[in-house]
């Protein structure tokens, strides 16, 4: 390992791996670092991306594939279940084998990468962040750099220490813990979606299977109910309700942050990809195939930037970023926002109302129609994200 690099990434998720690889393909020398012992480890997701957000960046494996998802089940509060065929294929990963190609492909393309490597503060040149101190094998280092791309998650200590604001109000932030449970008897093509007060307040439940009757089962809850009644306690609930002999083999919580991109995710010297950008979909929540966005904009931008012995480049990223997804994930938030205090009645409403279309006319879109009818600004939006090419 040399002690200076043209670009530094931390972290190595799907996002951190994205910037590392389309970085290295411009030519320059990338670094990536890992303070776990293991790329893809641990996993904090339901794994679950659609078959176009994999397929923009590498060819499809089954060795990381657990499930092929064809069909979405909506779960109302009284039990209504709607079963929707699902535009685009779609999977449940195995992350730790799909983050290991992900980040061998950076390897490929000529990024160095080191695990166990803890960074522990930023290096700067006047108010230029120029490289990082690290921990590695005990031996504190100072690898000096031209740009650092912080991919070191929703807390971002990295983004922090370079003056950006990664900080997000809990009312921004949900509560979500997942388990891992074997003996769940659903079908392994359909991914479950539970709405409702009892279930998961300001939030959702899912169930995605993952082969030999295996699921991840996690909800999230917004900050305000959490506070009051932990998402752990409505996650046993469910459970005891449903699954109550399932054994239960991994059990992760954390904070999900449900809302749109940092007003800021570029400062001198450095940039800010995946959760640590928030560059997350606020209606879902899900962050894998928008990160490996993320990360693909910042890599070229920092290469180019390299390439042109002009850093001021790197701020066409937030331009890059907010015209790929940037604006549209806003327009998520908003449709969030309008269906998250659904009362019971509601939900159940709109599911009586959808069941009575025929399953081949049934669409994400439709719902969305049926859900938000009186609501003709929303509405307005829902046609942005479904209807508008």
């Amino acid at each position: 390992m040399k002690n200076q690099y043209d670009i530094i990434v931390v972290g190595a998720g799907p996002s951190g791996s994205m910037a590392a690889r389309f970085a290295a393909e411009k030519g320059v020398s990338v670094l990536m670092l890992e303070k776990d012992r293991d790329v893809g480890y641990p996993v904090r997701c339901g794994e679950a991306v659609s078959e176009a957000g994999i397929t923009e960046f590498i060819e499809i494996d089954k060795r990381w594939i657990s499930t092929e998802i064809n069909n979405f089940s909506f779960i109302a509060p009284d039990k209504s279940e709607v079963i929707l065929p699902l535009p685009d294929r779609g999977y449940i990963l195995e992350r730790k084998i799909f983050d290991y190609a992900l980040a061998e492909s950076a390897a490929k393309a000529g990024a160095e990468i080191q695990t166990r490597a803890y960074v522990y503060d930023l290096i700067f040149d006047g108010n230029n962040v120029s490289g990082v101190k690290v921990e590695i094998g005990g031996e504190q280092k100072e690898i000096k750099a031209k740009i650092v791309i912080a991919a070191d998650g929703v807390e971002s200590r990295v983004g922090r220490w370079g003056g950006l604001k990664t900080y997000t109000d809990f009312r921004e932030m949900e509560s979500g813990v997942q388990v891992t449970a074997s003996n769940i008897p659903v079908n392994q093509n359909t991914i479950y979606f539970y709405f409702g007060e009892k279930v998961a307040p300001e939030g959702y439940l899912w169930v995605f299977p993952k082969g030999n009757n295996l699921a991840n089962i996690g909800l999230g809850v917004s900050g305000m109910i959490g506070k009051k009644k932990s998402a752990l306690v409505y996650l046993n609930e469910f459970m005891e309700e449903h699954y109550p002999d399932a054994p239960i083999l991994t059990r992760v919580a954390g904070g999900i942050p449900c809302t749109v991109t940092l007003d800021r995710i570029v400062t001198d010297g450095l940039m800010l990809v995946g959760d640590a950008a928030r560059q997350i979909n606020p209606l879902s929540g899900g962050g894998i195939a928008s990160g490996m966005i993320g990360g693909s904009i910042a890599g070229k931008v920092a290469g180019e930037a390299i390439k042109k012995n002009d850093l001021s480049y790197i701020y066409q990223y937030e331009k890059d970023w907010n015209n790929r997804l940037g604006k549209r994930h806003k327009t998520f938030d908003n449709i969030k926002n309008g269906i998250f205090h659904f009362s019971d009645d509601k939900f159940n409403s709109i599911a009586k109302s959808i069941l009575k279309v025929p399953i081949e006319k049934r669409t994400l879109g439709n719902i969305f129609k049926i859900a938000l009818f009186n609501n003709p600004s929303l509405l307005l939006d829902v046609a942005k994200v479904f209807f508008q090419k």
